[in-house]
């Protein structure tokens, strides 16, 4: 049973759901298994809450 993980911004629920299908159809083809067996996790991060390089992401200009 894979599970995929996803960092990402602030999502709308539509562009979830899209992103859920899309990466469980692809997955699936790829690895050869059903999409039932596939588990898509998506974490959403502030700009605050990501340091690249020693500074947040929401102190970049």
């Amino acid at each position: 049973m894979p599970v995929i993980q996803i960092n990402c911004n602030r999502l709308t629920r539509e562009k979830k759901r899209e992103l859920v299908k899309r990466v469980t159809e692809i997955s699936s083809e790829i690895m050869g298994l059903p999409e039932s067996t596939i588990t898509v996790l998506i974490r959403e991060l502030d700009p605050e809450d990501v340091g690249v390089g020693g500074s947040l992401l929401c102190d970049r200009e």
